[in-house]
């Protein structure tokens, strides 16, 4: 099931379950699994940034890998993130992946590019790294990775590199730039990719009016993205933004830079997804009143959700 440039729907960004002390729970990953496919997301990402992948050892990485697609079990695409700050880490861990049966990797760029031609030459290296067979998806998110990635320069890797089938779609603001690759699809001067956005879906509704196939991010309640996805694929966009509406709320809180995944795990564990909402060390920690107000969006989003049935 290999990634191409027609992927649409909702591949959540998957949170790596740990324990309260910080080891890493592989078992919570079937329960974590289990918990998205029932609520309808067409794929899996696991090993993003929000998958708290830097903090795991390289073995700890092949294992999450090797359990997530175990129990997937080729039901729906899994991309995995390989970014890394050399090329030969990259490529390893790419190969080791696609050998175990994942979809495609994700590839971020490093932070030091700063000019669009280092940008270029940065993704013929990685698209050359993980070898041309290797489907990749460009992962474009500034205000983590601070590279401004123009939307002439994103169709310049997408021309020079055949593998690239897939944008992460995480500017903001961006939806300018969602048109702006759409309209070079228009005009012939850029084949078609597929662009699944980020940023906790915050834009969702927006950025499937402007082109999207849907998006690539997580978000407590994935099926909020689902049914926003699939209400515009039906042409139903009154109903993509009640949906979207009634979530917001707690989807903006969630987006806070240095707690938002605190936020989302909490939020997980008491819905069952995982068994603790620890994140490993260094990682925030929610106060009392944080909780409080948590307690508070998820009382009230209850209510909106009545009212829109």
């Amino acid at each position: 099931m290999r990634l191409d440039a027609h992927a649409h729907g909702v591949f959540v960004i998957a949170v790596t379950p740990f324990h309260d002390d910080g080891a890493l729970d592989l078992a919570g990953i079937d329960r974590l699994t289990d918990f998205y496919l029932e609520r309808g997301v067409t794929g899996l990402t696991v090993l993003g940034m929000m998958g708290e992948a830097p903090k795991l050892t390289a073995a700890e990485s092949a294992a999450v890998t090797e359990r997530f697609l175990a129990r997937v079990d080729g039901r729906v695409p899994v991309v995995v993130g390989v970014s890394a700050p050399g090329f030969a880490a990259m490529g390893e861990l790419a190969h080791r992946v696609m050998d175990m049966g994942a979809s495609g990797v994700m590839i971020a760029p490093q932070p030091s590019l700063r000019t669009d031609d280092q940008i270029v030459g940065y993704y013929a290296n990685a698209a050359a790294a993980i070898g041309a067979a290797t489907p990749f998806v460009l992962q474009d998110y500034p205000l983590t990775t601070t590279v401004q990635i123009t939307p002439a320069v994103i169709r310049r890797i997408v021309e020079a590199n055949p593998n690239c089938v897939m944008l992460k779609h995480e500017d903001w603001p961006g939806l300018a730039k969602i048109s702006a690759l759409r309209g070079f699809e228009a005009d012939g001067s850029m084949r078609h990719i597929s662009i699944l956005t980020g940023n906790g879906g915050l834009f969702l509704d927006f950025e499937m009016a402007r082109g999207a196939d849907g998006a690539m991010t997580g978000f407590a309640f994935p099926e909020m993205m689902v049914e926003v996805v699939a209400a515009h694929a039906r042409g139903d966009t009154a109903r993509a933004h009640d949906v979207f509406d009634a979530y917001l709320p707690l989807a903006r809180y969630e987006q806070q830079p240095g707690l938002g995944l605190t936020v989302r795990k909490y939020v997980l564990a008491k819905r069952g997804a995982i068994g603790s909402a620890a994140l490993r060390a260094p990682g925030a920690k929610l106060s009392a009143a944080d909780v409080a107000d948590v307690e508070l969006l998820l009382a009230r989003q209850t209510a909106r959700l009545k009212d829109i049935g």
